[in-house]
């Protein structure tokens, strides 16, 4: 124990938590859809109990990332990555063996309400970090997921292409390892008295997200995050199926293409992010990632060959470097001792997203289902996240043309 308490904390633990747990989450990605559709007898079928699924997670986990939050700023980091770590195992062996669609539906809830991992993993970082230096964490942070999304997908590919069920097991037995991990050898980030007492009103996610609107300097950005986390899960839930229905792919080639999506987010937020911030200011970068991501959607619309995909993959270099921007952004704006339930509302706002994302994309993905492979209008979905990034992106311009880059905030 007393090993334990001396171990400081550092970004090297919560990167490798953060790795084995975007593995593990990858792994299921290539191979979601596709469990749903040994339920299902039609492409129509299988869009609709797909978007039951996400639906399930989504507002699971929008009610319950604020309670996480919050339960993180009262007893620490540590404790909350380790309920989400035993839930995605639990969740990721359950589905392997789901003898019925209901039974996905109830896992996804479940999953939904005990996973705010992400959220967690922000405000660890925020605990251990200065101000000014945030972006480039985050930055981190961000590469991080993009090697997990190098691994996990293209592993969950491969095995995919084996049997369906063959991922789930192996996810779970990842969870498993991250909860050791977690148990053993991650330290706490947040001190004693930084902690702040329960406030249960304050877990209420619709309180939660007002309390968003009224940070410092940065409240009217809610509706640039929800505009620009309402396109990237419609990017998101659409892909698997998107790519299925007009070029034919099954989960090796969808487990490829997002490796490429790793390997350019590591390059983008590892390499590229910390060079581009001695340069550019995070409101730059922001601008630039949102508008490199809007072209992207529309690229990813328009490729009428699978191959294309990849081109506007690479392309896309700058775009992965808005949301580590955007976040740092947020974060500054909060203080040390409300970062967990700052955080969580970030998550609750992407949660309430998730449960939008589903309802429009998978609805438009019905409507184009049955149009020939290949047929361009099959790209109704990324048009939309296009038109959604590019309005975002707009508003942000004019925001930070309305108020100059605040001062950094005093170390965490």
């Amino acid at each position: 124990m007393t090993t334990k308490t001396a171990r400081a904390p550092a970004m090297g633990f919560i990167m490798a938590a953060v790795l084995i747990d975007m593995i593990s989450i990858g792994l299921i990605v290539p191979v979601l859809p596709h469990i749903v559709g040994v339920f299902t007898h039609s492409n129509d079928e299988q869009t609709l109990g797909f978007l039951m699924l996400t639906l399930a997670f989504g507002v699971a986990n929008f009610f319950g990332s604020p309670i996480l939050g919050a339960l993180s700023d009262r007893y620490g980091r540590r404790p909350v990555l380790l309920i989400g770590f035993a839930g995605l195992a639990l969740s990721f062996f359950v589905t392997a063996m789901a003898p019925a669609l209901w039974v996905l539906v109830v896992v996804r809830l479940f999953s939904g309400a005990m996973q705010a991992n992400i959220a967690i993993a922000n405000a660890y970082v925020a605990d251990i970090t200065a101000g000014e230096d945030r972006a480039k964490r985050f930055g981190q942070l961000g590469a991080m997921f993009g090697v997990g999304f190098m691994l996990g997908p293209v592993i969950g590919g491969l095995l995919g292409d084996i049997n369906v069920r063959l991922p789930f097991y192996a996810a779970g037995t990842l969870a498993v390892v991250n909860w050791c991990y977690g148990f053993f050898v991650l330290p706490e980030s947040l001190p004693a008295e930084k902690r702040r007492p329960l406030d249960w009103r304050k877990m209420n996610p619709v309180t939660s997200l007002k309390g968003l609107t009224g940070l410092k300097g940065v409240g009217p950005l809610v509706l640039v995050l929800a505009l620009s986390s309402l396109a990237q899960f419609m990017l998101h839930t659409s892909w698997v199926l998107y790519t299925k229905f007009k070029f034919g792919w099954g989960p090796g080639e969808v487990g490829w293409s997002l490796l490429a999506v790793g390997v350019v987010s590591v390059i983008s937020q590892g390499v590229l992010l910390k060079p581009m911030l001695k340069r550019f200011t995070p409101q730059r970068l922001a601008v630039v990632g949102m508008t490199s991501a809007a072209l992207a959607y529309l690229g990813f619309g328009l490729a009428t060959e699978g191959w294309m995909m990849y081109i506007v993959i690479a392309l896309n270099l700058l775009g992965a470097m808005a949301a580590a921007s955007m976040q740092s952004i947020i974060s500054n704006a909060a203080d040390a001792s409300s970062q967990g339930r700052t955080m969580g509302a970030v998550s609750s706002l992407n949660s309430l997203m998730a449960v939008c994302a589903p309802v429009v994309a998978l609805e438009l993905l019905r409507w184009v289902s049955t149009r020939p492979p290949g047929d361009v209008v099959i790209g109704l979905p990324f048009f939309t996240c296009a038109a959604l990034q590019a309005a975002a992106m707009l508003i942000t311009l004019r925001f930070f043309r309305s108020h100059p880059p605040a001062q950094p905030v005093q170390p965490a």
